[in-house]
């Protein structure tokens, strides 16, 4: 991803999944009125399909609007959020590696 200063930007999961026909206006209007943000502020917005297996990320770089997309082969990600969330630089890395970061681990309990 080519970012304007990307250490600076919030990053926000839409709360459902949804069909990945959609494009620029649609995931746009997402944004708006779907999660009451406005689409040119420093933020990245991240889309997840029905499948699970697409994810689509828009961003307004100063000029333009830019989309960045990731399909994988196989396996589904980890993304099932209940409302607008806003996630941080490592969730996103973790999400798009295919790692649930909300899932607790089991305690390990050591002996002597």
């Amino acid at each position: 991803m080519i970012l304007r200063n990307p250490f600076h930007l919030k990053i926000y999961l839409y709360p459902k999944n949804i069909d990945m026909r959609k494009s620029w206006n649609g995931l746009i209007s997402l944004v708006q009125f779907g999660m009451n943000l406005d689409p040119f502020e420093k933020s990245l917005f991240v889309f997840c399909g029905r499948s699970q297996r697409l994810i689509k990320i828009i961003y307004w770089d100063g000029n333009g609007f830019c989309m960045w997309m990731k399909r994988l082969e196989k396996g589904n990600f980890p993304f099932n959020p209940n409302e607008s969330l806003e996630i941080t630089k490592k969730e996103l890395i973790w999400l798009l590696s295919g790692i649930d970061s909300r899932k607790k681990h089991k305690a390990i309990n050591f002996s002597k």
